[in-house]
C-alpha cells in the first residue's frame, strides 16, 4: 500500500524567466486548502504592480485530487495547463505554482506562451526541495483515567504520535476520562485500530 507523496518543503525563492523582452516571475507554495491561493495571488498582484497576467495551477490531497489551472486572461490552455503539466511531470501534489507574466512588447503567440510558461513552471520545480511525506490517518481514543497507563504502553510501543490529548468529568459517572487524538502512517492503521478496539473499556474512532 503506497503512504506517501511528494511535495516542496517550503516556498521557493523568486525565479525569472525572460522570452522575447516579456518577463516571467515564477513561485511555487505548499499548501493544504484552495483557501490559501487567493490570498498568495492577492500579495503577488501588489509585488507586481504593472504585470498583465497571474497564471497558476494547484494541486491538493493523495487518494482523492483536486487541482485547478488558470489561464488569467491569456489564450485557452496556454498557460494554466502547461503550468500544471509540470506539477504532474514531477510528481508533486499539496502545491501552488504561480507564473507572474509582464509583456515585454513583442506578442509569443500561443505557442511561445506554452513554452514559457511551461519552461517557467519547469526551472522553479527543479529549484525546489521537494520532499516525500507520509499519508497519515487519524484515530480518537476515549477512555476512564484509570486505563491511561495501558493506552499510554501500546502508543509507545507502537510509537504512535499524539496530535492531541485532553481530560474531561463524564457526565454519567463524573469520572475522569481521556482523550487522545493519534495518527499513524496509513499501512499501520488497520493494526492500530484492531490493537485498541480488541481493548476492554478503550474506545476507538476514525477521524
Amino acid at each position: 500500500m503506497k503512504d506517501t507523496y511528494n511535495t516542496i518543503a517550503f516556498p521557493s525563492e523568486e525565479l525569472l524567466f525572460k522570452e522575447k523582452n516579456s518577463k516571467f516571475f515564477g513561485y511555487a507554495y505548499p499548501i493544504q486548502s484552495e483557501d490559501e491561493v487567493k490570498p498568495i495571488i492577492d500579495i503577488l498582484r501588489k509585488q507586481h504592480p504593472h504585470a498583465g497576467h497571474f497564471c497558476y495551477a494547484y494541486q491538493i490531497g493523495t487518494s482523492t485530487v483536486a487541482y485547478r489551472a488558470n489561464d488569467d486572461g491569456e489564450p485557452s490552455h496556454s498557460a494554466g495547463m502547461p503550468i500544471y503539466g509540470q506539477i504532474q511531470s514531477f510528481s508533486v501534489t499539496n502545491i501552488l505554482l504561480v507564473v507572474v507574466r509582464v509583456f515585454g512588447g513583442v506578442k509569443l503567440g500561443v505557442g511561445g506562451l506554452i513554452t514559457a510558461y511551461k519552461t517557467t513552471a519547469q526551472l522553479i520545480l527543479e529549484s525546489c526541495a521537494i520532499i516525500e511525506k507520509t499519508i497519515d490517518c487519524h484515530f480518537s481514543l476515549a477512555f476512564e483515567y484509570q486505563n491511561m497507563n495501558k493506552v499510554m504502553r501500546v502508543i509507545k510501543e507502537q510509537k504512535l504520535e499524539i496530535v492531541s490529548q485532553e481530560m474531561e468529568i463524564s457526565a454519567i459517572t463524573t469520572l475522569p476520562i481521556g482523550k487522545i487524538e493519534l495518527k499513524t502512517r496509513k499501512k499501520n492503521a488497520e493494526k492500530l485500530f484492531d490493537t485498541f478496539n480488541s481493548m476492554f473499556e478503550i474506545g476507538i474512532k476514525r477521524l
